[in-house]
């Protein structure tokens, strides 16, 4: 227990000292260094509410800083908000700063510290693709530019003059808070060579009486992609080993805590032709017999879903892809001793022949582990034809198996999808949605790299997270989806950038479980959802028709049609404040 009790500490300090490598400014040379002559204080510690990412070697817009930040909030909700640091003398080159926060007092009631993150934000390499129409095949070659975004987990950073440090503040209220004001003061300890600086910045909540549900009990409908491969490329660990399982469990719980709902599995090798840096392995080894017969093998996908299930993810178990983007489907033969390959398209026999036995003996065994209700046969983006003869397959294996797409809406495919994600930018009918939802099926927008905005690159404005989230109601939609959570690079910590896409397209989360500024602002904007719908059911209940018109007006606003970037975050800003008065 001792020896435990140690290796705990040791951790721990680890966490709390660990060196933060970001990388060099490409536009260093470009900063405004007048702004930093005139700048009067020793240290500047403030708030800063930015629209984009702060530049590491320009002094933050007058307009973004605040000196206090009073917030109003929900028993239940978390809470965040950027701060920053800077300054202009020299004397504090290679010091050490180190963050800390209070507990929140308010009379004889308390929030205490564990419950707050105040943490460094550091800088990683992203690019500006504003003025592309499409983030897709990009075939330019974009501005690289540094951007705040990969929050950290330690509390200890060194610290340079003639830099902007931005901070992390996230503050988790739990439910059974006490209503009140609350004060409390984040701290911060600057060591250089010369002196011990010491400096603090106060700040208050309002609590409010309201209570925001735990995630596990969100409608939400969040559908993020995981890739399992990824993580274990990057840890050096046997995929679904104890190790690598274990390994990556504080981020599957992080995921798991934004209310996610679908887990992601793969029936085939590399269902999306190479599209990231680690391809996606099938976890269902399929085996031709010698007398031509098929066995199937499904140790790692049972493995894999009843992880997540113990994690606390299990609407939906969705399985890519019958249609893989190559059409190349990989299979051990018993008679050649080696791994072959079978390229077949849907319409062709020989497509037909390799699917449906398959399709026989995975219902049987979902039907036995009794997962047959949530299991969805998954594909993406694919031509209505393929869907079709793909679909007549499916339901000739067995008629109750169910089917989920991410792609285009074909009106002839929806009653045969029971979770159905369209791009942002498309509609559905008013009367297919309605009726969509009187089946109980799922319908649900995304993005990827099409949509220059709003999305979640690391070049995103931060307000666009909330704002696509909040959109999915105001359509009438169940939820969002996005194709990668964990699909890291080589060096994501460092540059954000991979392929043919925008930097972060590929990623939402960093290793050892550091989460982003896109990820939080996308919990924001889950949360908010929550909020609007617990408030529709509270106003319509006590008759508060007036209220209730004022807050279906202020939803009306987040269209996914006529958007004005520029205007995002007030538009964000003024629901929140809306829905904190209602």
């Amino acid at each position: 227990m001792k020896k435990l009790c140690v290796l705990m500490l040791i951790l721990l300090s680890v966490n709390s000292f660990a060196q933060v490598k970001e990388p060099v400014d490409p536009k260093k040379q470009q900063a405004d260094q007048s702004a930093w002559q005139n700048l009067n204080q020793d240290i500047n510690f403030h708030f800063v509410d930015s629209d984009f990412s702060l530049s590491k070697h320009n002094v933050p817009d007058a307009k973004d800083i605040h000196k206090q930040w009073n917030v109003t909030a929900w028993r239940g909700e978390t809470i965040n908000t950027q701060l920053a640091l800077w300054t202009q003398y020299s004397k504090f080159n290679n010091s050490t700063i180190t963050l800390s926060a209070t507990d929140l007092k308010s009379n004889n009631h308390s929030i205490a510290n564990n419950h707050i993150q105040f943490t460094p934000i550091a800088f990683v390499i992203s690019d500006d693709p504003s003025q592309l129409k499409s983030g897709c095949g990009i075939n330019v070659i974009l501005d690289s530019t540094l951007v705040a975004d990969r929050i950290t987990n330690t509390s200890t950073i060194t610290f340079q003059s003639h830099e902007v440090r931005p901070l992390w503040l996230s503050i988790a209220i739990p439910q059974d808070t006490k209503p009140g004001t609350y004060s409390g003061q984040l701290l911060v300890t600057i060591k250089s060579t010369v002196e011990t600086k010491k400096i603090s910045l106060p700040y208050t909540l309002e609590i409010t009486n309201q209570t925001l549900q735990q995630p596990k009990d969100w409608d939400f409908h969040l559908d993020l992609w995981q890739n399992p491969y990824s993580s274990a490329r990057y840890y050096e660990l046997e995929a679904f080993s104890t190790a690598h399982l274990d390994k990556i469990r504080p981020h599957m719980q992080r995921l798991a805590d934004a209310g996610q709902k679908n887990i992601t599995t793969t029936l085939i090798y590399d269902p999306w032709n190479s599209q990231t840096y680690d391809k996606y392995d099938a976890m269902i080894r399929w085996v031709k017999r010698k007398d031509g017969t098929w066995r199937y093998d499904y140790t790692l996908f049972d493995k894999w879903v009843e992880y997540m299930h113990s994690i606390g993810v299990h609407d939906y178990i969705n399985c890519y892809s019958m249609i893989p983007w190559n059409l190349s489907f990989y299979y051990f033969d018993e008679s050649t001793q080696k791994r072959e390959v079978l390229k077949a398209k849907p319409g062709e026999q020989a497509y037909e022949d390799h699917w449906y036995p398959f399709l026989k003996d995975f219902a049987a065994h979902l039907k036995k582990k009794g997962w047959f209700g949530k299991t969805t046969i998954a594909m993406d983006e694919r031509p209505m034809k393929d869907m079709q003869e793909a679909t007549r397959i499916i339901k000739k294996a067995d008629p109750n198996f169910q089917i989920s797409l991410a792609g285009y809406y074909h009106p002839e495919l929806s009653d045969d999808i029971i979770d159905y994600a369209i791009p942002f930018y498309d509609t559905m009918a008013p009367e297919i949605l309605a009726s969509r939802k009187a089946k109980g099926y799922k319908t649900t927008a995304y993005t990827c790299c099409n949509e220059i905005y709003p999305n979640t690159f690391t070049s995103s404005g931060y307000y666009e997270p909330i704002y696509l989230m909040v959109n999915t109601l105001q359509r009438g939609f169940d939820g969002y989806l996005r194709w990668a959570f964990d699909c890291w690079n080589a060096n994501p910590n460092m540059d954000s950038r991979f392929g043919t896409w925008p930097g972060g397209d590929t990623y939402l989360i960093y290793p050892e479980n550091e989460t982003s500024i896109r990820f939080e602002k996308l919990r924001e904007g889950i949360q908010t959802v929550e909020k609007i719908n617990a408030l529709r059911t509270q106003l319509s209940k006590e008759g508060k028709t007036e209220q209730l018109n004022k807050l279906e007006t202020e939803l009306q606003k987040f269209s996914n049609k006529n958007i004005n970037r520029d205007l995002i975050p007030m538009q964000v800003k003024s629901l929140k404040n809306l829905l904190n008065s209602l």
